[in-house]
């Protein structure tokens, strides 16, 4: 049996499966001839098809799917309530051998002014790495910069003042500032978040750090970050 177009007997079955990107801005597509080419019976089909909340509803799927396209496997976000809690996990690379070091020592105590054995006043200045992995070649996906001093006479507590700025998906030109005592010699450490800029404005919240690799010959260390930031929605 033959079907007219204006049959009201046509029963439409659709097999309801999330569309892709491409097929997403081929109905789109097809929606906006259909307004064009009305004298056409194929295009009247599809212009009676393809409505005005249709339409609709296509930009907003559209627009989900960019954003989840976007996603990163070392960050997570909850928009849950009024705030939103992201969870960052990454590399720190702290490299200060080589022809190009991330971190440069910049000051140095005088020596007859101190007799710590921890480097107590020393500062250095970093440029470090981001990655998804551990090894230098994985995944860049921002950098740590700023600096680092020895502010323990007793103990190797390092004074943290670092911007963290990322590269990689939606959260390129986002960065968290972090500002507090990182007790170096401890394997497993606790510090401060406190505020930031981009997707992490009003920043607040912690970074649990823990020693990954230590070249005890050359001072170049790997650090892995678990990161727990709240925002504002």
């Amino acid at each position: 049996m033959e079907y007219g177009v204006d049959d009201p007997t046509i029963e439409i079955c659709v097999n309801i499966q999330p569309p892709t990107h491409a097929q997403l801005v081929q109905l789109l597509v097809l929606y906006t001839l259909s307004k064009s080419w009305r004298n056409t019976t194929y295009f009247t089909v599809m212009a009676r098809l393809f409505t005005l909340p249709a339409v609709l509803i296509l930009l907003i799927l559209l627009t989900i799917q960019e954003t989840q396209s976007q996603d990163t496997s070392w960050a997570k976000r909850d928009d849950s309530g009024k705030e939103v809690v992201t969870n960052l996990q990454f590399y720190f690379h702290d490299i200060l051998s080589g022809n190009n070091p991330s971190a440069i020592p910049v000051v140095q105590p005088p020596r007859n002014r101190t007799t710590s054995l921890t480097g107590f006043g020393s500062m250095t200045m970093v440029d470090d790495p981001l990655t998804v992995g551990p090894e230098s070649t994985s995944k860049e996906v921002g950098r740590a910069r700023g600096l680092y001093g020895s502010a323990g006479q007793t103990d190797f507590g390092l004074i943290m003042v670092m911007s963290y700025v990322f590269t990689d998906g939606v959260y390129d030109g986002s960065s968290f500032s972090l500002l507090s005592i990182n007790q170096a010699a401890n394997q497993v450490r606790e510090m401060a978040i406190v505020g930031g800029t981009g997707l992490f404005r009003l920043a607040r919240g912690y970074a649990i750090a823990q020693t990954y690799s230590l070249d005890l010959a050359t001072g170049d260390a790997v650090v892995g970050y678990n990161v727990t930031i709240s925002t504002y929605i």
